[in-house]
């Protein structure tokens, strides 16, 4: 079992920036891929990044490239995002997730862990 909490969710103006971060616990000496994802209210829940084991490789949602920034810190089990410029129609919750043995994916079927959620809120 992957324990999975993320923080640093707020309420920031549109051109604001915030970082998420996901903590792991249990589990953790297993390679894994991270993910993060979103779901705006009446909204599915949307891929926005994700990351490999070793932090080499990374692959965003077409909607944050350029504005948002997976990475990891191994030594502390805890993935982070940074979101810089961010724009109203970022608002949602953002969850993080774990992918056991497996390399980074946009699909979140292939991920067997997941975080509660942080709320993010970008007003215009």
């Amino acid at each position: 079992q992957v324990q999975l909490v993320e923080s640093g969710g707020g309420l920031v103006q549109a051109g604001g920036s915030l970082r998420l971060s996901c903590a792991a616990s249990g589990r953790t000496k297993s390679s894994y891929a991270m993910g993060w994802f979103r779901q705006a209210p009446g909204k599915e829940r949307d891929f926005v990044a994700t990351i490999s084991w070793s932090g080499g490789t990374t692959d965003y949602a077409d909607s944050v490239k350029g504005r948002f920034t997976i990475s990891r810190d191994n030594a502390k089990n805890t993935v982070y995002l940074q979101m810089n410029s961010l724009k109203p129609e970022d608002t949602a919750v953002y969850y993080c997730a774990a992918a056991l043995g497996l390399g980074p994916t946009i699909r979140p079927y292939e991920y067997h862990y997941w975080g509660q959620g942080t709320q993010v809120t970008v007003s215009s």
